[in-house]
């Protein structure tokens, strides 16, 4: 049985940005919290949090904010779409 190397948290803070959009994307599809939390994306946010906490926000936070902005999004494109029809 081979064991796949452990990643680093350079590795990880170079790949902050696709971890992130992972998840917003999850998100989108509405996957659930529990669902989430299985994810490598969540186990790599949660790693660079727990490892770097001032520089990284936790995966729970991140989820909040990233369903808020997709909330405010929705509403707003139901504002717009309801303007054009009057």
């Amino acid at each position: 049985m081979s064991v796949s190397p452990a990643i680093t948290i350079g590795e990880l803070e170079a790949k902050y940005p696709l971890y992130c959009k992972a998840l917003r994307m999850l998100l989108l599809e509405g996957r659930t919290p529990q669902q989430l939390q299985r994810t490598l994306c969540w186990e790599r946010l949660n790693t660079l949090h727990h490892s770097l906490p001032r520089r990284y926000k936790s995966p729970d936070h991140l989820a909040v904010l990233y369903q808020r902005q997709l909330d405010d999004q929705r509403a707003k494109a139901a504002v717009d779409s309801g303007a054009t029809r009057a």
